[in-house]
Formats: structure tokens, C-alpha cells, sequence
């Protein structure tokens, strides 16, 4: 769990690994950080997306990034109306 990444709704986390969660197709997006082939991962559950896997970091800075998970803050709190 890494701490200080930005989300398209602030706050966000970088993890190494997550369960139930899906995963939709890569395409290349251009970040904070540079250009990264993503896919956008969803609650298997409910299907709301949570966030992005990176894939693909073309910036040899960015490559540890690569087969990791943004989740964002905001969809971490009491997005799903559990206690």
C-alpha cells in the first residue's frame, strides 16, 4: 500500500494486489505522471468502478507501477452503504 497518488476523484492508493474486483480493458491514457496503458477495475459485486491496474508504464520511472491498483478514497468510505 503506497500512499500519495492522485485519483480523478483525489485521493487515491496503490496496491500490490485486490480481490473482487474485475478488470476491463487496457487502453493508453496520458496521467499525472505520464503515458500508461490502464484498465479500469470494478466492484465485482455491484460494478461500480473503483479504480485502474496499470499494465503498461512507457516512462522507465514510472515501471514500478506496472501490475498494480489505483483505488480511489472516495469509493473506499462508505461508497457501498456498509457499516
Amino acid at each position: 500500500l503506497m500512499q500519495s497518488f492522485q485519483g480523478s476523484q483525489g485521493r487515491a492508493y496503490l496496491f500490490n494486489s485486490v480481490v473482487n474486483v474485475g478488470c476491463g480493458p487496457a487502453e493508453e491514457r496520458v496521467l499525472l505522471t505520464g503515458l500508461h496503458a490502464v484498465a479500469d477495475i470494478y466492484c465485482e459485486n455491484c460494478k461500480t468502478t473503483l479504480g485502474w491496474k496499470y499494465e503498461h508504464a512507457f516512462e522507465s520511472s514510472q515501471k514500478y507501477k506496472e501490475g498494480k491498483f489505483i483505488i480511489e478514497l472516495a469509493h473506499m468510505i462508505k461508497d457501498n452503504g456498509w457499516e
